[in-house]
Protein backbone atom coordinates (compact mmCIF):
# COMPACT_ATOMS: atom_id res chain seq x y z
CA UNK A 1 0.00 0.00 0.00
CA UNK A 2 1.41 3.37 -0.94
CA UNK A 3 1.58 6.27 1.49
CA UNK A 4 -1.06 8.12 -0.48
CA UNK A 5 -3.69 5.43 -0.87
CA UNK A 6 -7.21 6.34 0.19
CA UNK A 7 -9.71 3.79 1.46
CA UNK A 8 -13.37 3.96 0.47
CA UNK A 9 -15.62 3.18 3.42
CA UNK A 10 -19.13 3.92 4.62
CA UNK A 11 -20.20 7.48 5.23
CA UNK A 12 -20.57 6.89 8.97
CA UNK A 13 -17.02 5.59 9.27
CA UNK A 14 -14.61 8.07 10.88
CA UNK A 15 -11.99 6.99 8.32
CA UNK A 16 -14.14 7.98 5.33
CA UNK A 17 -12.18 9.73 2.58
CA UNK A 18 -9.08 9.86 4.74
CA UNK A 19 -5.60 8.78 3.72
CA UNK A 20 -4.21 5.72 5.47
CA UNK A 21 -0.46 5.16 5.69
CA UNK A 22 -0.34 1.88 7.57
CA UNK A 23 -1.86 -0.29 10.25
CA UNK A 24 -1.27 1.92 13.29
CA UNK A 25 -2.38 5.06 11.48
CA UNK A 26 -5.54 3.28 10.39
CA UNK A 27 -6.24 2.21 13.96
CA UNK A 28 -5.64 5.75 15.17
CA UNK A 29 -8.40 6.87 12.79
CA UNK A 30 -10.98 4.19 13.60
CA UNK A 31 -11.74 0.47 13.64
CA UNK A 32 -9.82 -2.04 11.53
CA UNK A 33 -11.47 -5.37 10.70
CA UNK A 34 -9.49 -8.57 10.26
CA UNK A 35 -11.13 -11.84 9.25
CA UNK A 36 -9.57 -15.03 10.57
CA UNK A 37 -11.13 -18.49 10.91
CA UNK A 38 -10.00 -19.90 7.57
CA UNK A 39 -9.54 -23.42 8.95
CA UNK A 40 -13.13 -24.02 9.97
CA UNK A 41 -14.71 -22.22 7.02
CA UNK A 42 -12.65 -24.03 4.37
CA UNK A 43 -13.31 -27.35 6.11
CA UNK A 44 -17.04 -26.57 5.95
CA UNK A 45 -16.66 -25.82 2.26
CA UNK A 46 -14.94 -29.15 1.64
CA UNK A 47 -11.35 -28.05 1.01
CA UNK A 48 -9.57 -29.02 4.21
CA UNK A 49 -9.40 -32.01 6.58
CA UNK A 50 -10.73 -31.58 10.13
CA UNK A 51 -8.25 -32.74 12.74
CA UNK A 52 -5.21 -32.18 10.55
CA UNK A 53 -6.28 -28.63 9.63
CA UNK A 54 -3.35 -28.04 7.27
CA UNK A 55 -3.77 -25.23 4.69
CA UNK A 56 -2.89 -27.27 1.61
CA UNK A 57 -5.78 -25.48 -0.10
CA UNK A 58 -3.32 -22.73 -1.10
CA UNK A 59 -1.67 -25.24 -3.44
CA UNK A 60 -4.49 -27.64 -4.28
CA UNK A 61 -7.47 -25.30 -4.62
CA UNK A 62 -6.14 -21.75 -4.89
CA UNK A 63 -9.39 -20.47 -6.39
CA UNK A 64 -11.29 -21.62 -3.29
CA UNK A 65 -8.90 -19.66 -1.10
CA UNK A 66 -9.17 -16.59 -3.33
CA UNK A 67 -12.95 -16.81 -3.12
CA UNK A 68 -12.94 -16.93 0.67
CA UNK A 69 -10.51 -14.02 0.88
CA UNK A 70 -12.78 -12.01 -1.41
CA UNK A 71 -15.89 -12.98 0.54
CA UNK A 72 -14.26 -11.80 3.77
CA UNK A 73 -13.03 -8.69 1.98
CA UNK A 74 -16.52 -7.82 0.72
CA UNK A 75 -17.82 -8.37 4.25
CA UNK A 76 -15.50 -5.67 5.57
CA UNK A 77 -12.11 -7.20 6.33
CA UNK A 78 -9.44 -4.53 5.85
CA UNK A 79 -6.65 -7.08 6.24
CA UNK A 80 -6.11 -10.02 3.90
CA UNK A 81 -4.30 -12.47 6.14
CA UNK A 82 -2.21 -15.04 4.31
CA UNK A 83 -3.57 -18.47 5.15
CA UNK A 84 -0.43 -20.00 6.61
CA UNK A 85 -1.89 -20.93 10.00
CA UNK A 86 -0.66 -24.49 10.69
CA UNK A 87 1.53 -24.08 7.63
CA UNK A 88 4.72 -24.41 9.66
CA UNK A 89 7.45 -27.02 9.29
CA UNK A 90 6.37 -29.26 12.17
CA UNK A 91 2.79 -29.54 10.95
CA UNK A 92 4.00 -30.41 7.47
CA UNK A 93 6.15 -33.14 9.01
CA UNK A 94 3.11 -34.56 10.78
CA UNK A 95 1.32 -35.08 7.47
CA UNK A 96 4.50 -36.17 5.68
CA UNK A 97 4.68 -33.25 3.26
CA UNK A 98 7.55 -31.13 4.52
CA UNK A 99 8.74 -30.57 0.95
CA UNK A 100 5.60 -28.48 0.35
CA UNK A 101 6.36 -26.05 3.18
CA UNK A 102 7.89 -23.20 1.22
CA UNK A 103 5.66 -23.56 -1.86
CA UNK A 104 2.58 -23.54 0.39
CA UNK A 105 3.68 -20.43 2.28
CA UNK A 106 4.60 -18.52 -0.85
CA UNK A 107 1.39 -19.49 -2.62
CA UNK A 108 -0.72 -18.33 0.35
CA UNK A 109 1.14 -15.03 0.53
CA UNK A 110 0.88 -14.44 -3.21
CA UNK A 111 -2.86 -15.12 -3.20
CA UNK A 112 -3.33 -12.72 -0.28
CA UNK A 113 -1.33 -10.03 -2.09
CA UNK A 114 -3.34 -10.52 -5.28
CA UNK A 115 -6.67 -10.19 -3.48
CA UNK A 116 -5.59 -7.26 -1.33
CA UNK A 117 -4.41 -5.32 -4.37
CA UNK A 118 -7.93 -5.48 -5.79
CA UNK A 119 -9.19 -3.12 -3.07
CA UNK A 120 -7.22 0.10 -2.48
CA UNK A 121 -6.19 0.37 1.14
CA UNK A 122 -6.33 -3.32 2.01
CA UNK A 123 -3.29 -4.66 3.86
CA UNK A 124 -1.61 -8.06 3.54
CA UNK A 125 -0.57 -9.86 6.71
CA UNK A 126 1.99 -12.59 6.97
CA UNK A 127 1.00 -15.08 9.67
CA UNK A 128 2.80 -17.10 12.31
CA UNK A 129 1.06 -18.96 15.10
CA UNK A 130 1.21 -21.58 17.83
CA UNK A 131 3.39 -24.49 16.78
CA UNK A 132 2.13 -26.94 19.41
CA UNK A 133 5.71 -28.07 20.05
CA UNK A 134 6.91 -25.18 22.22
CA UNK A 135 8.26 -26.45 25.53
CA UNK A 136 9.23 -23.94 28.22
CA UNK A 137 11.68 -26.50 29.63
CA UNK A 138 13.37 -27.40 26.35
CA UNK A 139 15.88 -24.98 24.79
CA UNK A 140 16.10 -27.35 21.82
CA UNK A 141 12.34 -27.15 21.17
CA UNK A 142 12.49 -23.39 21.53
CA UNK A 143 15.29 -23.12 18.97
CA UNK A 144 13.27 -25.26 16.59
CA UNK A 145 10.21 -23.06 16.97
CA UNK A 146 12.22 -19.88 16.45
CA UNK A 147 13.68 -21.34 13.27
CA UNK A 148 10.16 -22.07 11.99
CA UNK A 149 9.08 -18.50 12.72
CA UNK A 150 12.18 -17.05 11.07
CA UNK A 151 11.65 -18.84 7.78
CA UNK A 152 7.94 -17.99 7.66
CA UNK A 153 8.54 -14.31 8.43
CA UNK A 154 11.31 -14.30 5.83
CA UNK A 155 8.94 -15.56 3.14
CA UNK A 156 6.33 -13.00 4.19
CA UNK A 157 8.84 -10.18 3.75
CA UNK A 158 9.93 -11.48 0.35
CA UNK A 159 6.32 -11.73 -0.83
CA UNK A 160 5.51 -8.15 0.15
CA UNK A 161 3.52 -8.42 3.38
CA UNK A 162 2.47 -5.12 4.99
CA UNK A 163 2.42 -6.48 8.55
CA UNK A 164 2.99 -9.65 10.53
CA UNK A 165 0.29 -11.29 12.64
CA UNK A 166 1.37 -13.66 15.40
CA UNK A 167 -1.66 -15.41 16.86
CA UNK A 168 -3.19 -18.14 18.99
CA UNK A 169 -0.33 -18.45 21.47
CA UNK A 170 -1.08 -20.19 24.74
CA UNK A 171 2.51 -20.08 26.01
CA UNK A 172 3.79 -16.61 26.90
CA UNK A 173 7.31 -17.62 25.96
CA UNK A 174 6.27 -18.66 22.48
CA UNK A 175 4.36 -15.41 22.00
CA UNK A 176 7.42 -13.41 23.05
CA UNK A 177 9.67 -15.39 20.69
CA UNK A 178 7.21 -14.81 17.85
CA UNK A 179 7.18 -11.08 18.60
CA UNK A 180 10.96 -10.82 18.62
CA UNK A 181 11.23 -12.47 15.22
CA UNK A 182 8.29 -10.60 13.73
CA UNK A 183 9.68 -7.28 14.97
CA UNK A 184 12.98 -7.98 13.21
CA UNK A 185 11.07 -7.72 9.91
CA UNK A 186 10.62 -3.98 10.43
CA UNK A 187 6.89 -4.37 9.74
CA UNK A 188 4.03 -3.57 12.12
CA UNK A 189 3.21 -6.51 14.38
CA UNK A 190 -0.11 -7.74 15.79
CA UNK A 191 0.38 -10.28 18.58
CA UNK A 192 -2.65 -12.04 20.06
CA UNK A 193 -2.76 -14.73 22.71
CA UNK A 194 -5.27 -17.54 23.17
CA UNK A 195 -5.38 -18.59 26.82
CA UNK A 196 -6.85 -21.98 27.53
CA UNK A 197 -9.03 -22.51 30.62
CA UNK A 198 -7.76 -20.76 33.70
CA UNK A 199 -6.44 -17.30 34.40
CA UNK A 200 -2.94 -17.63 33.03
CA UNK A 201 -0.90 -18.85 30.13
CA UNK A 202 0.33 -22.45 30.13
CA UNK A 203 3.75 -21.38 31.40
CA UNK A 204 2.28 -19.56 34.40
CA UNK A 205 2.28 -15.97 33.11
CA UNK A 206 -0.89 -13.99 33.69
CA UNK A 207 -3.05 -13.12 30.69
CA UNK A 208 -2.87 -9.38 31.29
CA UNK A 209 0.82 -9.59 32.14
CA UNK A 210 1.72 -11.27 28.86
CA UNK A 211 -0.07 -8.52 26.95
CA UNK A 212 1.92 -5.93 28.89
CA UNK A 213 5.14 -7.79 28.10
CA UNK A 214 4.23 -7.90 24.41
CA UNK A 215 3.56 -4.16 24.36
CA UNK A 216 6.88 -3.52 26.08
CA UNK A 217 8.53 -5.80 23.52
CA UNK A 218 7.34 -3.56 20.69
CA UNK A 219 4.06 -5.06 19.47
CA UNK A 220 1.88 -2.47 17.77
CA UNK A 221 -1.32 -4.33 18.68
CA UNK A 222 -1.85 -6.86 21.49
CA UNK A 223 -4.91 -8.78 22.56
CA UNK A 224 -6.73 -12.07 22.25
CA UNK A 225 -7.96 -14.38 19.52
CA UNK A 226 -9.50 -17.83 19.22
CA UNK A 227 -10.35 -20.45 21.88
CA UNK A 228 -12.75 -18.15 23.81
CA UNK A 229 -16.17 -16.94 22.72
CA UNK A 230 -17.57 -13.46 23.32
CA UNK A 231 -18.78 -14.16 26.87
CA UNK A 232 -15.41 -15.37 28.18
CA UNK A 233 -13.16 -13.07 26.14
CA UNK A 234 -14.80 -9.75 26.95
CA UNK A 235 -13.93 -9.67 30.70
CA UNK A 236 -10.26 -10.11 29.85
CA UNK A 237 -10.40 -7.43 27.17
CA UNK A 238 -11.59 -4.93 29.77
CA UNK A 239 -8.52 -5.66 31.87
CA UNK A 240 -6.12 -5.67 28.94
CA UNK A 241 -7.44 -2.37 27.61
CA UNK A 242 -6.82 -0.75 30.99
CA UNK A 243 -3.34 -2.26 31.33
CA UNK A 244 -1.77 -1.32 27.98
CA UNK A 245 -1.50 1.88 25.98
CA UNK A 246 -1.12 0.37 22.50
CA UNK A 247 -4.01 -0.73 20.31
CA UNK A 248 -5.92 -3.84 21.41
CA UNK A 249 -7.24 -6.73 19.31
CA UNK A 250 -10.27 -8.95 19.86
CA UNK A 251 -11.09 -11.92 17.61
CA UNK A 252 -13.28 -14.42 19.49
CA UNK A 253 -14.63 -17.72 18.28
CA UNK A 254 -18.38 -17.43 17.64
CA UNK A 255 -19.40 -20.06 20.17
CA UNK A 256 -21.26 -19.81 23.49
CA UNK A 257 -18.45 -20.37 25.95
CA UNK A 258 -19.26 -19.93 29.64
CA UNK A 259 -17.44 -19.41 32.93
CA UNK A 260 -17.76 -23.16 33.53
CA UNK A 261 -16.54 -23.97 29.99
CA UNK A 262 -14.42 -20.95 29.02
CA UNK A 263 -13.04 -22.32 25.74
CA UNK A 264 -14.56 -24.19 22.83
CA UNK A 265 -12.40 -27.25 23.40
CA UNK A 266 -14.71 -28.85 25.96
CA UNK A 267 -18.11 -27.30 25.35
CA UNK A 268 -21.02 -29.53 26.31
CA UNK A 269 -23.98 -29.96 23.98
CA UNK A 270 -26.79 -31.08 26.25
CA UNK A 271 -29.05 -31.59 23.25
CA UNK A 272 -26.60 -33.74 21.34
CA UNK A 273 -26.44 -36.76 23.60
CA UNK A 274 -28.12 -38.97 21.02
CA UNK A 275 -25.76 -37.85 18.25
CA UNK A 276 -22.26 -37.92 19.76
CA UNK A 277 -19.26 -37.18 17.58
CA UNK A 278 -17.07 -40.21 16.90
CA UNK A 279 -14.26 -38.71 18.97
CA UNK A 280 -16.53 -38.08 21.95
CA UNK A 281 -16.53 -34.27 22.13
CA UNK A 282 -18.13 -31.35 20.33
CA UNK A 283 -14.81 -29.77 19.30
CA UNK A 284 -14.15 -29.30 16.46
CA UNK A 285 -16.76 -30.97 14.26
CA UNK A 286 -19.94 -30.91 16.36
CA UNK A 287 -19.94 -27.32 17.61
CA UNK A 288 -22.79 -26.25 15.32
CA UNK A 289 -25.58 -26.17 17.97
CA UNK A 290 -23.34 -24.09 20.23
CA UNK A 291 -22.74 -21.26 17.78
CA UNK A 292 -23.45 -17.64 18.58
CA UNK A 293 -25.91 -15.94 16.29
CA UNK A 294 -25.03 -12.83 14.32
CA UNK A 295 -26.60 -10.50 16.87
CA UNK A 296 -24.47 -11.89 19.69
CA UNK A 297 -21.33 -11.41 17.61
CA UNK A 298 -22.40 -7.89 16.67
CA UNK A 299 -23.13 -7.03 20.30
CA UNK A 300 -19.67 -8.26 21.30
CA UNK A 301 -18.01 -6.12 18.63
CA UNK A 302 -19.96 -3.02 19.67
CA UNK A 303 -19.12 -3.51 23.34
CA UNK A 304 -15.45 -4.22 22.67
CA UNK A 305 -15.19 -1.14 20.46
CA UNK A 306 -16.83 0.96 23.17
CA UNK A 307 -14.08 -0.22 25.52
CA UNK A 308 -11.46 1.12 23.13
CA UNK A 309 -10.69 -2.09 21.24
CA UNK A 310 -10.21 -1.05 17.60
CA UNK A 311 -8.77 -4.16 15.93
CA UNK A 312 -11.74 -6.50 15.58
CA UNK A 313 -12.65 -9.73 13.87
CA UNK A 314 -13.81 -13.30 14.27
CA UNK A 315 -11.65 -16.42 14.50
CA UNK A 316 -12.45 -20.14 14.07
CA UNK A 317 -16.12 -20.48 13.14
CA UNK A 318 -16.12 -17.17 11.26
CA UNK A 319 -18.18 -16.67 8.14
CA UNK A 320 -18.43 -13.63 5.87
CA UNK A 321 -21.83 -12.88 7.38
CA UNK A 322 -20.33 -12.68 10.87
CA UNK A 323 -17.46 -10.49 9.67
CA UNK A 324 -20.01 -8.13 8.10
CA UNK A 325 -21.89 -8.07 11.40
CA UNK A 326 -18.72 -7.01 13.22
CA UNK A 327 -18.03 -4.26 10.70
CA UNK A 328 -21.57 -2.91 10.80
CA UNK A 329 -21.64 -3.06 14.61
CA UNK A 330 -18.85 -0.47 14.73
CA UNK A 331 -20.42 1.80 12.15
CA UNK A 332 -18.84 0.61 8.92
CA UNK A 333 -20.65 0.05 5.65
CA UNK A 334 -19.21 -2.78 3.57
CA UNK A 335 -19.70 -3.94 0.03
CA UNK A 336 -21.74 -6.84 1.42
CA UNK A 337 -23.95 -4.44 3.40
CA UNK A 338 -26.06 -4.21 0.27
CA UNK A 339 -27.41 -7.59 1.33
CA UNK A 340 -27.90 -6.91 5.03
CA UNK A 341 -31.28 -8.03 6.29
CA UNK A 342 -34.47 -6.23 5.31
CA UNK A 343 -37.02 -8.08 7.39
CA UNK A 344 -39.65 -5.45 6.64
CA UNK A 345 -40.10 -7.18 3.28
CA UNK A 346 -40.41 -10.71 4.64
CA UNK A 347 -43.65 -12.29 3.44
CA UNK A 348 -44.84 -13.23 6.91
CA UNK A 349 -42.92 -11.11 9.41
CA UNK A 350 -42.56 -7.88 7.46
CA UNK A 351 -44.61 -4.70 7.61
CA UNK A 352 -44.52 -3.61 3.96
CA UNK A 353 -47.86 -2.18 2.79
CA UNK A 354 -48.14 -4.75 -0.01
CA UNK A 355 -47.93 -7.73 2.33
CA UNK A 356 -51.42 -9.28 2.74
CA UNK A 357 -52.77 -9.17 6.27
CA UNK A 358 -54.03 -12.76 6.14
CA UNK A 359 -50.51 -14.02 5.30
CA UNK A 360 -48.84 -11.91 7.95
CA UNK A 361 -51.41 -13.25 10.36
CA UNK A 362 -49.95 -16.73 9.94
CA UNK A 363 -46.66 -15.72 11.55
CA UNK A 364 -47.39 -16.63 15.15
CA UNK A 365 -48.83 -20.04 14.27
CA UNK A 366 -46.52 -20.97 11.39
Amino acid sequence: MSDSQTQTVGTDDPRATTTATGLVERLDQGPVICAEGFLFELERRGYLTAGEFVPEVALEFPDALRTLHRDFQRAGSDIVEAFTYNGHREKMRVIGKEELLEPLNRAALQIAREVADEVPGNLVAGNISNTNVWDPDSPEAQREVRAMFEEMVGWAIEEGADLIIGETFYYAGEAEAALEIARASGLPVVLTVAPMAGEQMRDGVGIVEVCQRLEQGGADVVGMNCFRGPATMLPWLRQIRQAVSCHVAALPVPYRTTDAEPTFFNLTDDNGVLVPSPHGRTFPTALDPLACNRYEVGAFAAEAYALGVSYLGVCCGASPMLVRQVAEAVGLETEASRFSEKMQNHFMYGDHARLPEHIRGLGDSA
